[in-house]
């Protein structure tokens, strides 16, 4: 990553792994530590909220299915949709002292 990056990630179990966590410390990254299920925080966890309701809907039969259906699903959404999501989140990183 380039020098002044931070990673990101939640507190997810598969984030926290020893492994995960060894890897990244090898590749020197700095890691924000973030809490898990938090869409106040997070945006993207509303947006993956919506696409997991309207791709059940769908009952993708197989992974190629699957694919296709995120895919269409994610096309779907309105760019407005993901400006609004970054100006929520500005408007909470006072509050949250982040």
């Amino acid at each position: 990553m380039k020098r002044g990056w931070v990673f990101q990630h939640d507190n997810d179990p598969k984030h926290t792994a020893r492994a995960t966590k060894e890897g990244l410390r090898k590749k020197h990254f700095k890691v924000l530590e973030w809490p898990s299920q938090s869409p106040d925080l997070n945006p993207i966890e509303n947006l993956w909220r919506e696409m997991k309701v309207h791709v059940a809907q769908q009952q993708p039969q197989n992974i190629t299915a699957l694919e296709e259906i995120c895919m269409g699903e994610w096309a779907k959404i309105p760019a407005t949709v993901c400006e609004n999501l970054v100006k929520t989140y500005r408007k909470y990183l006072p509050t949250k002292g982040i």
